[in-house]
């Protein structure tokens, strides 16, 4: 599926880095790959790669598949998307059988008939759950794909299957690039054991231009139309979770893992005031987050020309009575203070990460490592934004409890297309 480019993070010299649009440039590390245990990879034999299958045939499926290939440990043997032409460029790309591109709403329910072992799922968010759903119920590993969903009753869902993949010996990857870094790691590792004493408050933002003016083009010409819709889910509130969860949840997610809790209530507002796509997303959103000992978290984002203002992208900081944390997703990580640490630059995250993850979910499966530790955290990370959201759209506080307990389902409106 479609992913728009987006402008989204900066490096030190204020340089910015399209995180799904980071399709061209350095290539991929390689990595070398371990032997597989053919009681672990179904369908394998000793000395053989692990089959795997993409769901979402769009720009970022086909970069992460490039890296996938890259790393000498897989066979891309499937691909399934529901626009035709898309499975057939990437198929071309990456020589698949003319038999293995699967198209339409049920393309992965097909590719799944073919038992392969492990499954990358690069659609758009909304479809996450179920297909998460299937993959594991057909004994596939899953790699999935932020946000793993849109509503609650989808985190519930992903929940669900990972309990479920980790009791069928399988393994489920979520992939968030800030918690496979080793500076993001280390830093909120010495925060949490006191390295900026007592916490005071916090701040996370998420500024940058709009990442959808190829989307809108396509939506623009007949905004009707429900290929055209699908084509362009980016602009979708449903289809996409609107930017607070399928963008904004990168630094939302920080905030989390700093806090290492959810928050007891959040209350905020928003709006689509500068936005002229077509769709029905917003275009900022500013919310407060209240957590536990009475310590706040400010997050806002924008997604509409800044005129030049600095900063902008994907950046964190939490005060404390010792010293300050600073990170910037592309850019610096680093705490001050009393406890000092240089930390430094994490400006080739977006695809580093992405190869770290990529080598976990290889190691985990050809050594039988099925504790999944990735889901716990991208189901609370993604819930917080759901309760930011709730409280952005409805312009009053809301608690965590009556967010978690409400298990809303969104209802994407697919009338017309082809199953």
């Amino acid at each position: 599926m479609s992913i728009e480019e987006k402008k989204s993070v900066s490096n030190k010299n204020s340089m910015h880095i399209s995180r799904r649009g980071f399709l061209a440039g350095a290539g991929a590390t390689a990595v070398s790959f371990a032997l597989i245990d053919p009681k672990l990879a179904r369908g394998t034999e000793a000395n053989a790669k692990i089959n795997i299958g993409l769901i979402g045939c769009g720009e970022r499926g086909t970069w992460i598949a490039e890296l996938f290939t890259r790393h000498g440990g897989y066979n891309l043997v499937a691909a399934a998307d529901y626009f035709e032409d898309r499975v057939n460029m990437f198929g071309d790309k990456y020589n698949i059988p003319a038999s293995k591109r699967y198209t339409g709403l049920s393309c992965y329910k097909r590719m799944l008939d073919d038992r392969i072992d492990a499954i990358i799922v690069e659609s758009p968010p909304y479809f996450h759950p179920e297909q998460a759903a299937a993959c594991v119920d057909a004994g596939a590993h899953v790699y999935l794909a932020k946000p793993i969903a849109v509503d609650v009753a989808g985190c519930s869902s992903i929940a669900e299957s990972c309990k479920k993949a980790s009791a069928k010996k399988l393994c489920f990857l979520v992939d968030f690039q800030t918690r496979a870094n080793d500076l993001f790691c280390e830093a909120i590792n010495r925060v949490q054991k006191g390295a900026i004493g007592k916490f005071a408050f916090g701040e996370a933002t998420y500024h940058c231009d709009s990442p959808w003016t190829r989307m809108n083009k396509v939506l623009a010409q007949d905004p009707a139309n429900p290929v055209n819709r699908l084509r362009a889910w980016g602009l979708d509130r449903i289809l996409s979770g609107d930017i607070i969860t399928e963008q904004n949840i990168h630094t939302i997610d920080v905030m989390s893992w700093i806090m290492n809790q959810p928050p007891l209530r959040a209350f905020g507002n928003g709006g689509r005031t500068v936005r002229t796509d077509a769709g029905d997303i917003w275009d900022h959103f500013v919310v407060i987050f209240e957590y536990p000992d009475n310590i706040a978290f400010s997050f806002s984002s924008r997604q509409f020309n800044g005129h030049g203002t600095i900063p902008e992208g994907i950046r964190n900081r939490m005060f404390g009575s010792q010293g300050v944390l600073e990170t910037e997703y592309g850019g610096a990580v680093l705490i001050r203070g009393e406890n000092f640490y240089r930390g430094g630059v994490t400006v080739d995250i977006y695809e580093q990460g992405t190869v770290r993850n990529i080598q976990t979910f290889h190691k985990n499966i050809t050594t039988g490592d099925f504790t999944n530790p990735t889901v716990e955290h991208s189901v609370r990370s993604n819930l917080v934004t759901i309760l930011g959201r709730t409280a952005a759209y409805q312009g009053r506080a809301v608690n965590w409890e009556e967010v978690v307990k409400s298990n809303q389902k969104l209802e994407a409106n697919l009338k017309g297309l082809k199953n």
